[in-house]
């Protein structure tokens, strides 16, 4: 779906402050609508004295139409990069809103960086791997985010891993994006407990009418502290030796915020960590295969053994 007149209006002021001798093609390109559509456009805004001439390019009459704000070109770069890997360009309805916070940044910068950044070669892109969305997914994200701004139960049929498709009412609290997905932490009437939900898994939802006490107790921070990943659970403190490019990975970098790694004289390497539930670590441990050995806790210990089994089953 395309933006409102409005919202593309708007858009086109930004995109003819910010980008020089652009035609209408070009500007139709960027709307994602037709010429035709842009050339009314066009007359709409000098209908609203909107000082617009085209001289190979639609261009302001003046150049004091729009404030400048004073970012240095480090900044704005910052800045760019920052709403171009953002996860919320998964989502189209995400993905319009940065495009337009981008226009109408670029379209209100100092000439001077304007003039900078036509020579600056981007020096860094981060790409943040995410499931890709299903078609129709956007609607589904603004039910839970209407949810959360109105404390409203959620009505939603919900296809869990454990068991299957089944129809829930929910009482959303937050969403965040992590581990390449974007999930929502809810108290869910079916189980009686707050649980984590997966947006992509969700085949349908609508925003009821009946409200629930929002809870200040409730944080992302506070409710994945100590978490591996996603999944949470009772705490258990995980040891364990690493050794040859194991070990090496373990002592070049962090990962978890809480883990104490201690180096041992053959070139091994002793870690030692305290996480919520060991679904997620048990996975991460068996990616290390032959070069990684646990040590606590028993039932660990023993998962990673039966899956062990169960791998050497499968090729035999």
């Amino acid at each position: 779906m395309g933006m409102a007149k409005y919202d593309r209006l708007l858009f086109i002021l930004n995109l003819l402050r910010a980008r020089r001798n652009l035609n209408a093609g070009q500007i139709a390109v960027e709307c994602e609508v037709t010429e035709r559509t842009i050339y009314r456009d066009i007359i709409s805004l000098s209908s609203a004295n909107i000082p617009i001439y085209y001289d190979r390019g639609y261009k302001f009459a003046s150049d004091n139409f729009l404030p400048t704000l004073n970012f240095t070109l480090d900044e704005y770069l910052a800045l760019k990069t920052t709403l171009e890997s953002s996860p919320l360009n998964n989502s189209p309805y995400h993905r319009s809103q940065l495009k337009n916070i981008k226009s109408k940044i670029e379209a209100c910068l100092n000439p001077s960086v304007l003039e900078k950044k036509k020579y600056t070669t981007p020096t860094m892109a981060i790409n943040i791997k995410s499931t890709i969305a299903k078609i129709g997914s956007e609607k589904l994200y603004a039910v839970i985010e209407e949810g959360i701004k109105n404390c409203n139960i959620v009505r939603l049929k919900y296809e869990s891993i454990q068991s299957g498709l089944r129809e829930r009412e929910i009482d959303p609290y937050f969403l965040i994006f992590i581990e390449k997905a974007f999930y929502f932490v809810a108290y869910c009437h079916l189980r009686k407990e707050i649980r984590t939900f997966r947006i992509d898994r969700i085949v349908d939802a609508y925003v009821t009418e009946t409200k629930f006490s929002p809870r200040k107790d409730i944080s992302p921070a506070k409710y994945f502290e100590d978490s591996w990943g996603v999944f949470g659970g009772d705490s258990v403190e995980i040891k364990a030796i690493f050794s040859g490019k194991a070990a090496r990975v373990i002592m070049m970098g962090q990962h978890h915020p809480r883990e104490q790694v201690t180096p041992m004289n053959n070139g091994k390497a002793k870690y030692e960590v305290t996480v919520r539930g060991t679904e997620e670590i048990c996975r991460w441990l068996i990616g290390f295969g032959g070069e990684v050995t646990v040590l606590a806790p028993p039932n660990l210990l023993m998962e990673i053994k039966k899956r062990a089994k169960e791998i050497i089953n499968n090729y035999k």
